[in-house]
């Protein structure tokens, strides 16, 4: 359903991936016939139009563009204290002043001026993170004849964005790697696998809904067809191909990574999201307290975090990454997508 939808010709997105993508892994994707995404969220004003840019002439096909749609916090004095306080030996180790540090946060929810920027590309498709942005926003994307999608963690988000404007929903288990898109409720103890959730949807949800998170092989994809999803966003899958720009350090701990290696942790923004284990997770726990809301616990780990892999580490990296992986290298992101979708029934 989602190929009529999106106008594709595989049922399939491609997970945006802040810090390990850009155009060039979209639009081959997209020119695979699947939904290739840029994610927005951390993209400049000048930065998004040199990319919609880039995109726009690496293909004719239909695109998502993805943002964030958070409602920005409050970042007090006495959390910057306490955050400070749990990550003092490591600011003395790597000879960071406190002092240095602003307190400005580095992931900007939608606005006006980033939709007057990607009004004149009238995208197939924008998709959000952390719920919808407001009515006003949502009503001028719609007028595009774009199409909106959001990420769900609960049948209770699902259904709130299918009555609030969302043209399907992506139901994202625990598995899935990256940030967890939850907005109604801050409880993880309410997300589910993502069969699990992607029954429970499609049960009780109107729009089409497709699945993300442990979608790793062909036989993952044709399981959650089966399951009544009418589509796939996969991410991880993607991260060693030709295309990504995913970091040495990251590529190795990738590779380098035991069987249930990654967890679910708050440290690098203040949201759950789910990485491989690294040092930082491992001294202070996955999710430890005393972490600032989103995003601004980034703001002293990107410092740290600067540091240590100017000198060969990953330990304070957010190394994004699904529960279930097999790693693929040496080829591009259009095959990646055609072995996926070998089992998906038209």
């Amino acid at each position: 359903m989602i190929r009529t939808l999106f106008d594709i010709s595989v049922a399939l997105i491609q997970a945006p991936m802040a810090g390990v993508q850009d155009a060039n892994l979209a639009a081959s994707v997209c020119e695979a016939g699947g939904l290739g995404s840029l994610p927005c969220a951390m993209l400049s004003n000048q930065q998004l139009i040199e990319q919609l840019e880039l995109l726009s002439r690496s293909t004719s096909k239909p695109y998502n563009l993805n943002f964030f749609c958070h409602s920005t916090l409050q970042y007090t004095k006495l959390q910057k204290q306490q955050w400070h306080s749990l990550l003092a030996p490591y600011f003395n180790e790597y000879a960071i002043a406190e002092s240095s540090l602003t307190d400005e946060a580095s992931r900007q929810p939608i606005n006006q001026s980033v939709i007057d920027i990607i009004a004149p590309y009238k995208p197939a498709v924008v998709s959000f993170h952390f719920g919808l942005p407001a009515p006003s926003l949502l009503e001028q994307i719609k007028s595009w004849g774009t199409k909106v999608i959001s990420t769900a963690t609960t049948v209770e988000e699902a259904k709130w964005l299918a009555d609030n404007g969302a043209d399907a929903v992506i139901a994202q288990g625990l598995e899935a790697g990256g940030h967890r898109g939850h907005f109604l409720s801050m409880d993880l103890s309410l997300h589910k696998s993502t069969a699990e959730l992607v029954q429970e949807c499609v049960a009780h949800v109107s729009v089409p809904i497709i699945a993300a998170g442990g979608i790793a092989t062909e036989d993952d994809v044709a399981n959650m067809q089966t399951l009544g999803a009418s589509g796939v966003q996969v991410g991880s899958a993607y991260l060693l191909c030709n295309e990504a720009t995913t970091s040495k350090l990251h590529r190795d701990a990738i590779l380098a990574q035991q069987k249930d290696s990654t967890a679910l942790t708050t440290l690098f923004s203040g949201r759950a999201a789910r990485g491989v284990c690294n040092r930082v997770m491992q001294e202070l726990g996955a999710i430890p307290a005393h972490v600032p809301p989103f995003p601004y616990a980034s703001i002293a780990i990107t410092a740290l975090r600067s540091r240590a892999e100017l000198l060969g580490g990953s330990g304070f990296s957010p190394l994004w990454c699904g529960q279930k992986y097999i790693p693929r290298e040496n080829i591009s992101a259009a095959q990646i997508t055609q072995i996926l979708m070998q089992k998906w029934s038209v």
